[in-house]
């Protein structure tokens, strides 16, 4: 590793630092939590409570950003280079990572009728290289979607990464390796009774259902 990308890796925020930003800022619970799809867990994640201020928001995307440049198939394209976010939730890193590598454009696809899609008229836009980022990966079909859209434009994707990815989570897609600041084991249960029996379960904890 030369002394340049060794300096990036130094930049690149720690973990448990990013884990200590989540906590204070409220970006990361522990409770009970019922996910839309109707599983069970003792943790929750709201990144955009951590990207409300500002000095977090720049510490997060900035430091996703440099473990994107440290990849020279990307930092050789740079500044023609597009940031994608899969969806409006992740467009404030999309936002903070383009402002970081000083890239020239910014996209972000949004749901209608059930279904991803990019905004009218982006399929006659020249697209750069791809880079999609998101706050945070759980399933991985926001992201595989958003692989799809691209493919259907005729843009490369080259890279793709977010600021918290689930360990159960795809580590890459069509080949392309998820970078990540944090990553979480989270541990999904099918009924109430299977998350009171496990370890993480606090009899205190109120039920609370979540919308994403």
């Amino acid at each position: 590793m030369d002394h340049a990308a060794a300096t990036l890796v130094d930049l690149v925020p720690t973990p448990e630092s990013v884990m200590d930003i989540l906590q204070k800022t409220g970006a990361y619970r522990r409770g009970h939590f019922v996910y839309p799809n109707g599983k069970h867990a003792s943790h929750y994640f709201q990144m955009p409570l951590a990207f409300r201020y500002y000095d977090n928001a720049r510490i997060l995307s900035v430091g996703l950003s440099r473990m994107f440049r440290m990849e020279k198939a990307i930092a050789s394209q740079l500044p023609k280079v597009s940031v994608i976010s899969p969806s409006p939730g992740g467009i404030m890193v999309a936002f903070g990572v383009r402002e970081a590598l000083s890239a020239e454009q910014i996209y972000w696809a949004e749901m209608e009728n059930g279904k991803r899609q990019f905004r009218q008229y982006m399929a006659d836009s020249d697209v750069h290289p791809v880079i999609i980022v998101d706050d945070i990966l759980r399933s991985g079909r926001a992201i595989e979607e958003t692989f799809t859209l691209c493919k259907e434009i005729g843009a490369e994707v080259v890279g793709c990464g977010v600021i918290a990815k689930f360990e159960d989570a795809p580590n890459d897609f069509h080949g392309i390796p998820v970078k990540s600041l944090l990553s979480f084991d989270v541990n999904f249960y099918e009924t109430e009774e299977e998350w009171k029996s496990s370890r993480s379960a606090s009899e205190k904890a109120e039920e609370e259902k979540v919308r994403f």
